[in-house]
C-alpha cells in the first residue's frame, strides 16, 4: 500500500541541449504493421534502473522512438524520459547513476501520430493524494478520447496527447482510500487494450484488460520481482519466468507481501492479439505458452499444405518471413535459401535527401542475392502484406536480379480492417486486401502467383482444428472484422483520423 510520502519527481527527462534530437521518418515508405510499445518493471533489486535498461533493450523491437525509466529511492522519484533508442540514451552511467531506487518502471514507444514529443514519452508520473504514482501503457483505449473530451469538460488540465494519461485523471478524481482501489475504479472505466506497468512508493503494480489483448508477464530474480511485455526481457536480465498476467488480472507486489492478485471484472474469455504470434513478439519469447519462432514455423507449414507450389527454391524476406520459410521449405522438399540479404545499418531514422536516393526504395533495406535468385523458381515468404507497396518492390527486385518466376506467399490472413488497440494500421482505404481481391493483388505486385494463409489455417498453426466464430481464441479483427471490445471513440465519438489526432497511444 502506497504512503501519503509522494517524493519529489526530479524531471530530468527534457533534453538538456537547445537541439534536441529529432526522428527523420518517412512513414509513406513502409509497408509494415507497427505494434505501440513495450513495458517492463522492478520491484527489490538494487540496480533497479540497470536492469530496466536491460529489459526495455530486450524489448526494442516493440518500440523505437522513445524510452523512459522511473525509480524510487524511498525519499524521491527520479524519471529520464528520451527520444531515441534505449542504448544511445540508457547506456551512460550517469543516466543511470542518477536512477537511484530499487523499485522501476520503463517503456518504449511507438506513436501512431506524425511526431514523437518528449511529454508524450512514458513512464507517466503525478503526485496524487496517495503518493507519487507512475503508469507505463502498452495498448489503446477505444474510449480514450471520450474520457478526455469528459474529463476537461469536468475541469481537468492535460500535459500530453496520449491516451494514458486518462487513467492519472480517473486516478485523481477517485474518492478510494488505497491506490489499488483507485485504479481499479479507473480500470472499469476503461474500453479497448491495455497492459500496464504502475509503480508507487512501495509497490508494484500489473494490470491487464479483461480479454488480455495487449501481453504481460512475471518472473522472479532471486527476491526481486519483474514484470515485462514478453519473455525476451525476462531472459536478457537472467529473470525466471513464474506465469503470464491472466485477463482482466491486477496485481500487486510488495517487497513484504510478495504477489498478490486482484480479479476485479467478470471473467472473460481470453482473446489475445494475434499478431503478437505473427508479427510483434520477438521469434525467442514465449506467449500464452506457446513458443513464437515454432509457431511462425507452423504457420508456414500450414502454408505450404494449403498454396503448394512448384519451385526451386523458397526465399524468406528478412527476418520476419525467415520462421515461416523454414516451415513452408520443411513441407514442400523446395530448399531453403537466403535469396535477400537485409542491410542491418539501415534504420527508422535513416536521411533521404535526394529524390534519386528515395526512389531506391526498398534497396536501402535489401539487397537480391544473384547466386541464389538468377534463372530460378522462387517462392517468397512473407509475414503479410499490409499497402503492397514492399511486396511490389521486391517482387521488382527478384526480377531484376534474373529470376524465372516469383511466386508470393504470405503466412498469414489478408489484412482487410483495421486495428484499434494499439497497432500502427493504415486508413482502410490504403489497406490492399480491403481494396483488391487476391489476383488483383497479384496483378499489382506483378508475382507469378499470390496466395495468403486463410483463418482456418492460421488457427490450426495455433493447435485449433478452426476457427469458432462463435468463441474465437484470440483478437483476429484485422482479418475477420471480428472486434473483441466496443470502438466507442469509433462508433460514436469520431472517425478513426479523428481518433489517431486527437489520441496518441499508450
Amino acid at each position: 500500500m502506497a504512503d501519503d510520502r509522494a517524493g519529489k519527481m526530479l524531471a530530468t527527462g527534457e533534453p538538456r541541449h537547445p537541439r534536441a534530437p529529432q526522428l527523420i521518418k518517412d512513414r509513406d515508405g513502409e509497408d509494415r504493421l507497427h505494434e505501440e510499445c513495450g513495458v517492463f518493471g522492478i520491484l527489490g533489486h538494487p540496480e533497479a534502473a540497470a536492469f530496466s535498461a536491460l529489459g526495455l533493450h530486450a524489448l526494442q523491437h516493440r518500440g523505437q522512438e522513445a524510452a523512459g525509466i522511473v525509480t524510487y529511492d524511498d525519499q524521491q522519484f527520479h524519471i529520464e524520459r528520451r527520444l531515441g533508442l534505449v542504448g544511445d540514451n540508457f547506456s551512460k552511467p550517469e543516466v543511470i547513476g542518477h536512477l537511484k531506487g530499487s523499485i522501476a518502471a520503463g517503456h518504449v514507444r511507438y506513436s501512431t501520430t506524425g511526431e514523437t514529443i518528449l511529454r508524450n514519452v512514458q513512464p507517466l508520473f503525478a503526485d496524487l493524494g496517495t503518493g507519487g504514482f507512475a503508469v507505463a501503457h502498452n495498448g489503446n483505449l477505444t474510449n480514450g478520447t471520450t474520457l478526455r473530451r469528459q474529463l476537461v469538460k469536468d475541469g481537468s488540465i492535460f500535459q500530453s496527447t496520449t491516451d494514458t494519461e486518462v487513467v492519472l485523471h480517473l486516478i485523481s478524481r477517485s474518492q478510494k482510500r488505497r491506490i489499488v482501489e483507485r485504479l481499479v475504479e479507473a480500470l472499469r472505466q476503461l474500453e479497448g487494450s491495455y497492459a500496464f506497468v504502475c509503480v508507487t512508493n512501495d509497490m508494484l503494480i500489473g494490470a491487464r484488460d479483461p480479454v488480455g489483448i495487449r501481453p504481460l508477464v512475471i518472473g522472479r530474480l532471486g527476491d526481486a520481482w519483474v514484470l515485462a511485455s514478453e519473455t525476451c526481457a525476462l531472459d536478457i536480465v537472467g529473470a525466471q519466468f513464474v506465469r503470464e498476467v491472466e485477463n482482466g488480472e491486477v496485481v500487486t507486489i510488495t517487497q513484504e507481501g510478495g504477489l498478490e492478485s486482484h480479479r476485479p471484472f467478470p471473467m472473460r474469455p481470453a482473446r489475445p492479439c494475434i499478431f503478437e504470434y505473427i508479427y510483434f513478439a520477438r521469434p525467442d519469447s514465449v506467449v500464452g505458452g506457446r513458443s513464437v519462432y515454432e509457431i511462425r514455423k507452423r504457420m508456414g507449414a500450414e502454408l505450404a499444405r494449403e498454396t503448394p507450389c512448384s519451385a526451386d527454391v523458397i526465399v524468406p524476406i528478412p527476418d520476419s518471413g525467415v520462421p515461416a520459410a523454414i516451415g513452408y521449405a520443411q513441407i514442400s522438399g523446395v530448399p531453403f535459401e537466403l535469396g535477400i540479404i537485409r542491410n542491418q545499418y539501415v534504420g527508422r531514422t535513416f536521411i533521404e535527401p535526394e529524390q534519386k536516393i528515395r526512389a531506391l526504395g526498398v534497396k536501402l533495406k535489401h539487397s537480391a542475392n544473384q547466386a541464389v535468385v538468377r534463372d530460378r523458381r522462387i517462392v517468397l515468404i512473407d509475414d503479410s502484406i499490409v499497402r503492397g507497396t514492399t511486396s511490389k518492390k521486391i517482387v521488382a527486385m527478384m526480377y531484376e536480379a534474373g529470376a524465372r518466376e516469383v511466386h508470393m506467399r504470405i503466412a498469414c490472413p489478408e489484412i482487410k480492417y483495421g486495428d484499434y488497440y494499439g497497432i500502427d494500421t493504415p486508413d482502410r482505404k490504403q489497406l490492399i486486401s480491403a481494396n483488391m481481391n487476391a489476383e488483383e493483388i497479384r496483378r499489382e505486385i506483378g508475382a507469378t502467383s499470390l496466395a495468403f494463409l486463410t483463418v482456418d489455417g492460421l488457427y490450426r498453426a495455433m493447435g485449433s482444428e478452426r476457427r469458432d466464430p462463435l468463441s474465437p481464441q484470440f483478437s483476429d479483427h484485422c482479418f475477420t472484422g471480428d472486434y473483441p471490445t466496443d470502438l466507442t471513440d469509433l462508433n460514436g465519438g469520431g472517425t478513426g483520423a479523428q481518433l489517431s489526432l486527437l489520441t496518441e497511444v499508450g
